[in-house]
């Protein structure tokens, strides 16, 4: 197995905390290998014997029968072979057992237990589950394999060239399997539509009970095609209606969250950075993967700055930042970062060599009212370090910094 040591190191950190760990993120990001991670940690460094570990997969035929909470309850009950003593418990998928949180808050309180669960769709942290679990849990948010995790699981196979690497990264995206299928790359394809397909039918169509699953398709196809572009929910519903599928902007908008809650699709609020207040129209939307986003839109060259801005997006969330768009009189700043006292602005672009592009991206940021760090991101290889205090850095050496 690959490690995946930024999550890991945080499983490590929160073990045997009062909490519940909820690890949540899109189907096949690497959730279950996680855990199997933690557990060999569990056996490997802390020395605790396998008797005291419960792993329960509810993707697993072998618990198709578990179909009530108070199933569920007895199924970990029953394998607690001791009455005394500390059990890790490790539930993969459990919201695949209807009011699984009624199960896990009884175990939570009634037993020794340290408890791990994943989940591939916000529901699983619904308010009703938050507010039984009030102060209970903490949520790990993974994703799929950032560029330096990307690089790490080549093993150094391309030492030297982390160019090539990322244009292979921009191209098949950073699902964990997809790197194991680069040797046969005609799998890839297949690959990512069958993944698209699952997350689609079982986290948004079948869940959700959507009634009409090809204007949903056409939603999430219309996002992918306008990465980085500012979209509203009329824009969205217009552009269907004109196309021959009628809708509604509130149709649009319940397809839109509906594919957010199952980690297929991020947005990014607008904030007035004069007025400092956050805008409640016109978002932005970015991909969980490009290799998901190119086999809905197909690979095209005309978008790769947007492409990058994906990258970009997915990365400093990733990085624990709040991530919006700042919005300065007619200008835009592409990303405003913060968490907790930090702030970073961002400008993402292919290329700054053109003169007018260089000053077309400088623009926003030196109207902006404040000293926080400034950066320029692009492909190029950083002739240019600094203009009057707005850093410009490399993209690929900022994702492997």
């Amino acid at each position: 197995m690959k490690r995946r040591d930024y999550y890991l190191d945080q499983l490590v950190a929160f073990r045997d905390r009062p909490l519940i760990k909820v690890i949540t993120g899109i189907r096949r990001c690497g959730k279950s290998t996680l855990l199997s991670l933690f557990e060999q940690y569990l056996v490997d460094v802390a020395g605790v014997s396998r008797s005291r570990i419960i792993r329960i997969n509810f993707e697993s035929i072998e618990f198709d029968e578990v179909t009530t909470y108070k199933a569920l309850y007895q199924l970990v009950l029953g394998r607690m072979t001791e009455r005394s003593g500390r059990y890790y418990v490790l539930l993969d998928e459990v919201q695949q057992v209807p009011a699984w949180e009624k199960a896990v808050n009884s175990l939570f309180v009634d037993c020794d237990v340290d408890m791990y669960i994943t989940g591939s769709n916000a529901y699983l942290l619904s308010s009703e589950l938050s507010t039984l679990l009030t102060g209970r849990f903490v949520e790990i948010k993974m994703q799929p394999l950032s560029f330096r995790e990307y690089v790490d699981f080549h093993d150094g196979a391309i030492a030297g060239k982390p160019r090539e690497l990322f244009a292979s990264y921009l191209r098949y995206g950073g699902l964990p399997l997809v790197v194991e299928l680069k040797e046969r790359p005609e799998t890839i394809a297949p690959f990512l539509a069958g993944i698209y397909s699952t997350v689609i039918m079982k986290d948004v169509i079948w869940r959700n009970q959507v009634r009409d699953p090809a204007l949903l398709e056409s939603v999430v196809k219309f996002v992918a095609a306008n990465v980085g572009n500012i979209v509203s929910t009329k824009k969205i519903s217009d552009y269907l209606t004109s196309s021959g599928r009628k809708t509604s902007s509130e149709t649009i908008d319940n397809y839109l969250r509906m594919l957010e809650n199952a980690y297929i699709i991020y947005r990014a609020n607008r904030y007035d950075l004069r007025g400092r207040l956050h805008l409640k129209t016109l978002e932005k939307y970015y991909m969980v993967d490009a290799g998901i986003r190119n086999h809905l839109t197909g690979l095209r060259n005309t978008d790769y700055g947007h492409m990058l801005e994906n990258v970009v997006f997915m990365e400093l969330l990733r990085r624990g930042f709040d991530v919006c768009i700042g919005k300065l009189d007619q200008y835009e700043v592409d990303f405003v970062a913060t968490k907790a006292d930090e702030k970073i602005y961002f400008q993402v672009a292919a290329t700054i060599m053109d003169e007018n592009t260089r000053l077309r991206e400088l623009r926003p940021l030196q109207l902006v009212p404040d000293n926080y760090p400034k950066v320029i991101l692009s492909m190029d290889e950083c002739v240019f370090r600094d203009f009057l205090g707005i850093r410009c850095a490399n993209i690929v050496e900022w994702l492997l910094g």
